[in-house]
């Protein structure tokens, strides 16, 4: 077993680093048109520490962003809550359709997909993209690592809470959908809502905002969703928890990300947010669709 997880993570380590190498090379490519603006008289550990209570600052905010909602946002939180609720009517027959599709994907996406969305990965891949930003003092790398950080660690943190507080059985137990059993410790009873696809989906959403090209979004969104959909193949999750995963991901950077345009002067594509999501509902289709 010990060597099976030592062969995982040196299959993944190959994928970590290009992410890295591909990212720091368009921030090259954008910072030829526009130098990020950096004070030379600001240290390392002076960067550092600005950093980290952005981080701090920027979980906070999240968290205490419901309180100030008005019409606009509780409609989408409505309609969110309505799309999950219809997706809870598929929940098994998704389930069961996904766990038989395990053996027709190919071993290197299922290897991805079930480490990429863990902490261990979450994090040395946002420490890699802050780390290379703070030492070459690109400041809008930095942002995006601080971004990456803050968001992986707000949503991680509401999704252990939830996860005890909710209580549901996975799949993979052999339990209905419909099982809850909060604060149970067993890990059978930790499926609502997924963490692999909160923490892979909020790294992929963040990333998303440094390019204007809807496809590259797309492309960029597609990958950060493999995690989620690995889960189900695995049994360890419902169509239901990796849907609410990945809006709880959506809402978490956005928030955080409105949070730090105050604190950096290097706004993404130097533009205003632009982007909304909208429940599709429609004859033969349930989804989540995005303009930007």
């Amino acid at each position: 077993m010990q060597n099976h997880k030592i062969t995982q993570k040196v299959k993944i380590l190959p994928i970590v680093i290009f992410f890295l190498i591909g990212l720091r090379h368009l921030q090259g490519q954008q910072s030829l048109e526009t130098q990020p603006f950096s004070d030379s008289t600001e240290t390392t550990w002076q960067s550092f520490k600005y950093d980290l209570g952005s981080v701090f600052g920027g979980v906070g905010y999240s968290y205490t962003r419901p309180l100030h909602w008005q019409g606009k946002q509780w409609a989408t939180l409505g309609a969110i809550t309505a799309g999950t609720g219809i997706l809870y009517i598929f929940d098994e027959e998704t389930s069961n359709f996904s766990i038989r599709q395990k053996e027709g994907i190919p071993e290197f996406i299922r290897d991805y997909g079930s480490e990429f969305g863990s902490p261990q990965y979450n994090y040395m891949f946002t420490g890699g993209v802050y780390l290379t930003g703070l030492v070459t003092k690109n400041e809008k790398l930095r942002r995006t690592g601080v971004l990456l950080i803050a968001s992986a660690t707000s949503a991680g943190l509401l999704q252990q809470l939830t996860k005890s507080l909710v209580g549901r059985a996975r799949p993979v137990s052999g339990k209905t959908k419909d099982t809850f059993d909060p604060f149970n410790p067993s890990r059978n009873f930790h499926s609502f809502p997924s963490g692999h696809t909160m923490l892979a989906f909020t790294n992929a959403y963040a990333i998303a905002k440094q390019f204007k090209n809807p496809w590259t979004k797309a492309g960029i969104y597609t990958v950060g969703l493999i995690p989620g959909v690995s889960r189900m193949w695995d049994g360890q999750h419902w169509l239901t928890d990796v849907a609410l995963g990945v809006a709880i991901s959506i809402f978490t950077v956005e928030s955080i990300d409105r949070y730090l345009d105050g604190r950096y002067d290097e706004k993404y594509n130097d533009q205003s947010k632009k982007v909304s999501w909208n429940l599709d509902l429609g004859p033969g289709k349930i989804g989540i669709v995005g303009r930007f």
